[in-house]
């Protein structure tokens, strides 16, 4: 029987695990998982939006994989009775040079595939979210919530029940060591002689292939997204979610408002280099996370042509009153006083060393390995389809 070992255990790499379960029957799975329980990380960190695929050019890794993956996982839902909620959202723009790159996104969600789109003015606007404000928009019928460390959970559950499956929590890989027939793996607590080796890291993906000896043109550099709550008896002020136009030049979405599956109401997240890989706090700092951003020569590069952007994330992270006034762009009503911090995430964005921050999913394979690289947002919602990709990546026979 082959064994191949999956590091991490976010959805990505509980997902991947689940694809080659069920279609490689004669593999057996070890996942290694440093924390003390699944998806501790950017998985438990997110909003739980179910992405429609709307953003994406069609054709590239991100297209594809959400629209298979977004079927997936309703699917995975309903025959595991998981609550999730397909809510809608209004993509709204506020002034009128928005007008271009708003109809860009309804001709992109036309081209792949996605039915119902309606284009909004003013008025019509105001009848999906009363309280909104925008000067055209989009309504996107398939966008969802759930509750994604419950799906992980789910999907650790599913496969753990059998005898083919081990999940390894509170145990982080320390190396590699390359064999003629396959990999050692080293652990905190043993070595595990294995056939291929999957790295679904995350946070320390490009960190776990740089341990496989691999040659990266890519660094996982952490960008955290601040949240606020809004306080309860204001609720009422957002029906479902409520998204500004994105800006063409970043891979992020902008603060935006998000209805949870718990029926909170999330506003944000902005987006400032964080000074830690897992650094969830303005105070959290590892120097030598710091120093492998800044040294860097892609990080460098974003660093210079997007100072000013910068800037502003960075005020708007240590100034309550910026971040409502960018609220206010969608809601007029929101004051400061109806905000209340909530728990922040962070992205593992991977920056090539041409400066360029990666907008499409990335995988990199070599004889014994499949590194998923690049995984952010839609990640989640693509994470069967992405396990499902590097499923059928795996080739044992080339050995």
């Amino acid at each position: 029987m082959k064994h191949l070992v999956i590091v991490g255990g976010g959805i990505v790499g509980v997902a991947t695990a689940y694809q080659v379960w069920m279609n490689h029957p004669e593999v057996k799975i070890t996942i290694f998982e440093k924390e003390s329980g699944l998806a501790a990380h950017q998985t438990g960190h997110n909003s739980g939006v179910i992405h429609s695929g709307i953003y994406y050019k069609p054709g590239s890794l991100k297209a594809k994989n959400c629209l298979r993956g977004y079927e997936m996982l309703i699917n995975f839902c309903e025959s595991k009775k998981i609550p999730f909620e397909l809510c809608g959202k209004v993509i709204v723009a506020t002034d009128e040079s928005e007008f271009k790159a708003l109809d860009i996104l309804y001709e992109r969600g036309i081209e792949n595939g996605l039915e119902g789109l309606i284009k909004l003015n003013e008025t019509q606007i105001k009848e999906y979210e009363p309280h909104a404000r925008g000067l055209k928009g989009i309504y996107v019928p398939q966008t969802g919530i759930v509750n994604y460390r419950r799906l992980t959970e789910a999907l650790g559950e599913e496969i753990a029940s059998s005898d083919k499956v081990d999940i390894c929590t509170n145990e982080s890989v320390t190396g590699f060591e390359s064999l003629q027939d396959g990999v050692k793996v080293k652990t905190n607590k043993r070595e595990l002689q294995v056939d291929k080796v999957i790295n679904c890291a995350g946070l320390y993906c490009d960190k776990i292939a740089e341990l496989a000896g691999e040659k990266l043109h890519v660094r996982i550099i952490p960008f955290r997204g601040e949240y606020y709550t809004i306080k309860p008896e204001k609720a009422h002020l957002v029906k479902s979610l409520i998204y500004p136009v994105p800006d063409a030049q970043f891979p992020f979405l902008g603060v935006h408002f998000t209805r949870r599956i718990t029926g909170e109401i999330e506003a944000g997240p902005n987006a400032v280099f964080a000074f830690k890989r897992e650094g969830y706090h303005k105070s959290s700092f590892s120097l030598s996370d710091f120093l492998g951003s800044i040294m860097w020569r892609g990080f460098q590069k974003v660093a210079v042509k997007y100072w000013k952007t910068g800037i502003g994330e960075y005020y708007r992270s240590f100034s309550k009153l910026a971040f409502t006034r960018a609220l206010q762009k969608l809601i007029p009503e929101i004051t400061e006083k109806d905000l209340e911090p909530a728990p922040a995430g962070v992205r593992a964005q991977a920056v090539d060393k041409d400066g360029s921050l990666l907008d499409d999913f990335y995988i990199q394979e070599s004889k014994h390995f499949i590194h998923v690289l690049n995984a952010p947002s839609p990640a989640a919602t693509s994470s069967l389809s992405i396990g499902l990709t590097v499923s059928e990546r795996l080739n044992f026979d080339k050995e």
